[in-house]
């Protein structure tokens, strides 16, 4: 019995040292934290009284600014009448146009004759006059609009 002793009293003296070591990391962990939030919770009702108040005058200016409202202006390069080259007057016609309305035009031919792709509806099927425009038998719609300005003038 006195060897089971002696062997429990090292192994507690051998813990009991790990024990501290151990926990007194944890306590400065955990106390680091804890001290950390305490300022920034008091530092965080200070910032947002300050950051409130210029918010509160910013929006009385812009509640005053919609009043004013000003007419809105097309831009002059779009609706600029341009005169389409003879491909593309084949399609939209031969009389000067903006660049809008062209590619609204061009639309509604492909709309008329069911010329997007059925199963893409972002592609544009090429028939005969098209497809001299183009080039090639399928385009995207984004394509569209660089395709035209090429043929415009």
């Amino acid at each position: 019995m006195a060897v089971k002793k002696k062997a429990a009293a090292k192994a507690t003296k051998k813990a009991a040292p790990k024990a501290t070591k151990k926990a007194a990391p944890k306590a400065t962990k955990k106390a680091a934290p804890k001290a950390a939030p305490k300022a920034t919770k008091k530092a965080a009702p200070k910032a947002t009284k300050k950051a409130a108040a210029p918010k509160a005058a910013k929006a009385t200016k812009k509640v005053a600014a919609p009043k004013v409202k000003k007419a809105r202006k097309p831009n002059e390069a779009f609706m600029k009448a341009l005169t389409p080259s003879a491909l593309l007057a084949e399609i939209v016609g031969n009389k000067p146009l903006p660049r809008t309305q062209v590619v609204k035009k061009v639309w509604d031919y492909i709309k008329k004759n069911n010329l997007q792709n059925p199963k893409n509806k972002r592609n544009i099927l090429a028939d005969d006059k098209l497809q001299k425009l183009f080039g090639k038998k399928e385009v995207t719609m984004f394509e569209l609009a660089g395709i035209v300005g090429k043929h415009l003038s």
